[in-house]
């Protein structure tokens, strides 16, 4: 299936390989963009907004039922498209805010938090939904489907839900003009304690960011 019939006029767009189709496909055109770094004053909000879009594809797949291949085993798409690039352009421009914490797996006991990058986790999401989208662009729409459930609840269900989680707590902490403790000199192959992670984060929030979204000061009374 090429690009010029994904939205072909035949297709149901009730349908619902089609509409979770368009809403991963919407994403990954959505955060390309982004990464391109012509708006880097709204970065955080339009990431904000595409991940909570991909959520509910998310939601959608986990709440149906088991989705099963036609196939045993899975065909081969070839070699994966390299997302370093798009990574690297993250990098660059969520710098003072790319490294966050975050508990891997909150029913597991005592687990301390650890140390994430958001740039790390768009070119995570969009390396799982590009191997989804091969197989429907192929016409293979149940092993899409598939791979897109499948790896919801194995990979990029919950790196998503973290990034987005992550992301509203940049714009909370800009919006009620609140200090935001950021992981100043940490990285992600460290594994740090809860106490090492409060020890090492400062305050990092960089004007340049923050002031086009920010909220006025309140007016001052005499």
């Amino acid at each position: 299936m090429s690009d010029a019939t994904l939205h072909a006029a035949h297709q149901d767009p009730d349908d619902f390989a089609v509409q979770i189709a368009d809403q991963i496909e919407s994403f990954i055109v959505a955060v390309t963009e982004v990464a391109k770094g012509d708006e880097p004053d709204s970065a955080v909000p339009f990431l904000l907004l595409e991940f909570s879009q991909l959520m509910l594809a998310g939601g959608r797949l986990g709440a149906h039922e088991d989705i099963l291949p036609e196939e045993r085993y899975e065909p081969d798409l070839g070699p994966e498209p390299d997302v370093d690039e798009l990574r690297e352009r993250f990098a660059v421009i969520l710098e003072p805010i790319d490294v966050y914490s975050e508990v891997f797996d909150p029913y597991e006991p005592r687990k301390a938090p650890v140390a994430a990058r958001i740039s790390d986790d768009i070119a995570g999401v969009v390396t799982d939904l590009r191997h989804g989208m091969a197989h429907y662009r192929a016409g293979r729409t149940t092993e899409a489907l598939w791979w897109w459930q499948f790896s919801y609840f194995s990979s990029w269900g919950s790196t998503a839900s973290a990034t987005l989680r992550a992301l509203q707590s940049l714009v909370a902490h800009v919006r009620l003009d609140q200090p935001l403790p950021a992981l100043d000199g940490l990285d992600t192959d460290q594994d740090l304690g809860e106490d090492a992670l409060a020890e090492e984060a400062g305050r990092v929030m960089a004007a340049e960011i923050a002031a086009p979204w920010a909220c006025p000061p309140p007016a001052e009374t005499y």
